[in-house]
């Protein structure tokens, strides 16, 4: 192993190789920046040009596209408020928010530097544990990507606001939206009214840059004096890029870094599953795990974090599955897979003993990858930041141009042009009453894959207490009941009950240990110790407590 690894450093860090990777991390950065023009459709541009390649050179410039389009889509987010991909989104909700507040420079190196560090850390678990981390994608049938999206859908009453009743409702409405046009299995036309156009339904991308950026540049321009500022005031901040900073913040926050990238591998390594579920998933998990949950979506760097770091470890997840088992992660690693068998090369169980020097070389490549990013966005970004400089009016149109041929080129459909226009005056008008749009994101994102999938388990058996007796799918419908009543645990901490929810909680999530037989029992009686005895800890706080109280009452006589 340590000798495949030798020989693949040396055959990475040639000057053909490390030119390949640079113009590729180069043409990702640029594609993830521009609204609609996502890492799916830079990859598939760079797959023509990697015919003539070896295999380890046409990958290796494949990778670096894949990372630069994950650290490309948060300058969009930041500066402008519009996710240049869809596993940007999360990012916006607080990136754009901090950049508002005079400190772009700062929101910037947040990001790009948890992005960074993110892959790092997925790229060291996928040199690592590939195989072992690749099986767990086989445990998933229809079943668990439903409890899975079920829980990540519980995000929306964590990204409510204020009002859980207004978010809830952008989120069902998220919901509806997603269920127009054909039914992906039976094909069955739902909500299309007889209008032709609505049975394709309504694609994400243009539905996210209407909903986040023509809703955003209508507020921007709605008045005169606004309309001829600039994006950012100057003198709000000296407009450069802090690094050091950066850095400083998210090594403050290490369990936020390290919980958002482990979540990112673990969902990029489940097939088909993506940084869109990984992206709102980690900054959901971030928020619950906060003392300061209340801050998140005003611009808190945490939010920042959690997003970007899980967004990179996602490319290291969907790697491992796509190395070790042949099973595409995502779309941009299936055009990976395709590469590899143009190449005579296939990927599964046995591909990294077999061609170790290969393997080990897409790895490094991979690796070396993040550090051609960060050195490509602490120039770049110096270039971007030029954008807070100009006046508001003139970026809405020119924006507003480009989002327009980005959402026609997706799918060369006029049709998807009015999305966006719909979408962005559905997204002003719910503003202006107070609705937030995030939650409404959610639904659209992620309601598409939870039809699909419940659909494939009705169709696989149509027994509902399935869900409740695979362990993995149990599992994730009791953290999806947790998150669900978890908001309301930190607005009523006073309430009697609230000292009981995380001791019921950690034993509620020891019963899909317990109907799985062998080993994984243990895990059971660990969580149900681990309930019991915060439990008891709980009780004997409160009675240290009421002792004090009787003992101060007595001695003041009363």
């Amino acid at each position: 192993m340590l000798e495949s690894i030798l020989e693949a450093f040396f055959q990475v860090f040639q000057f053909k190789l490390l030119a390949l990777i640079t113009v590729g991390t180069l043409a990702g950065i640029v594609a993830g920046a521009i609204p609609g023009f996502t890492i799916t459709m830079a990859i598939v541009l760079t797959l023509p040009f990697t015919f003539g390649m070896s295999p380890v050179e046409g990958l290796s410039t494949m990778l670096g596209v894949f990372v630069g389009g994950f650290s490309g889509g948060l300058i969009s987010g930041t500066l402008l408020g519009i996710p240049g991909t869809p596993s940007s989104v999360a990012t916006t909700f607080d990136g754009f928010p901090l950049a508002r507040r005079g400190h772009p420079g700062l929101a910037l190196g947040v990001g790009v530097w948890s992005s960074f560090f993110g892959g790092l850390i997925g790229a060291m678990l996928l040199m690592s544990f590939a195989p072992p981390l690749a099986l767990i994608g086989l445990w998933f049938g229809p079943w668990e990507y439903f409890a899975l999206i079920v829980f990540a859908l519980t995000i929306i009453a964590s990204l409510s606001g204020e009002s859980l009743l207004k978010g809830g409702i952008a989120g069902v409405l998220g919901l509806l939206l997603a269920m127009v046009g054909e039914d992906a299995i039976t094909a069955t036309s739902r909500f299309s009214f007889g209008i032709d156009d609505l049975n394709q339904g309504f694609s994400i991308l243009p539905v996210l840059i209407g909903l986040f950026a023509f809703s955003q540049l209508l507020s921007d321009v709605e008045r005169k004096e606004a309309a001829q500022s600039a994006l950012i005031q100057a003198e709000a901040e000296t407009i450069k890029i802090e690094h050091w900073k950066a850095i400083r913040t998210i090594f403050r926050q290490p369990l936020n870094l390290i919980r958002s990238s482990l979540i990112g591998v673990f969902i990029g390594a489940l097939p088909a599953a993506g940084g869109t579920i990984s992206n709102v998933l980690s900054y959901d998990q971030s928020k619950k795990a906060s003392k300061h949950p209340e801050k998140y979506g005003t611009g808190i760097p945490d939010g920042v974090i959690a997003s970007e770091a899980a967004n990179n470890g996602t490319a290291g997840g969907a790697l491992i599955t796509m190395m070790a088992l042949g099973i595409p992660g995502d779309i941009v690693t299936a055009i990976m897979l395709g590469a590899l068998l143009i190449h005579n090369v296939v990927p599964g169980p046995t591909f990294i003993t077999e061609e170790p020097l290969l393997a080990y070389g897409i790895f490094m490549a991979f690796f070396v990858a993040h550090f051609v990013m960060i050195a490509l966005q602490a120039v770049g970004l110096r270039v971007f930041l030029k954008i807070t400089k100009i006046p508001k009016y003139v970026l809405a149109s020119t924006i507003l141009f480009f989002c327009a041929i980005g959402v026609f080129a997706l799918n060369n459909i006029v049709f998807d042009i009015w999305v966006l226009f719909g979408f962005g005056l559905l997204g002003y008008v719910m503003k202006k009453f107070g609705f937030p749009l995030a939650p409404m994101i959610i639904g659209v994102v992620l309601g598409t894959i939870a039809e699909l999938n419940l659909n494939r388990a009705y169709m696989s058996d149509p027994d509902p207490w399935v869900f409740f007796t695979r362990p993995i799918s149990l599992f994730f419908l009791i953290l999806a009941a947790i998150s669900l009543v978890f908001p309301f645990s930190q607005r009523h901490r006073a309430a009697p009950w609230v000292r009981f929810f995380l001791p019921v909680s950690l034993v509620a999530v020891s019963a899909p240990f317990w109907i799985t037989l062998g080993w994984p029992m243990a895990g059971g009686a660990v969580f149900v110790a681990a309930g019991l005895f915060v439990f008891w800890r709980r009780l004997r706080a409160e009675g240290a407590g009421l002792g004090e109280v009787t003992r101060t009452m007595i001695g003041n006589g009363e």
